[in-house]
């Protein structure tokens, strides 16, 4: 994921920060607790498409 890029994702629901998880496949929004897929390289960045953070995840850190 391009640095750049990140810097100016948001979380489409909440507008706080995204981060990309440990594996470089998913773009986590704490506050939010969702986790938007990243396919082909490209965020998707649809609450449809999103999951919701386990309890673990949401207080991992373990981000880059």
């Amino acid at each position: 994921m391009n640095k750049a890029l990140l810097d100016i994702l948001v979380c489409p629901v909440t507008k706080a920060p995204l981060s990309l998880n440990a594996e470089g496949t998913e773009l986590i929004s704490k506050v939010g607790g969702m986790a938007y897929p990243i396919r082909d390289g490209i965020p998707v960045l649809l609450e449809t498409e999103a999951r919701t953070l386990t309890n673990d995840e949401r207080l991992n850190t373990e981000e880059k």
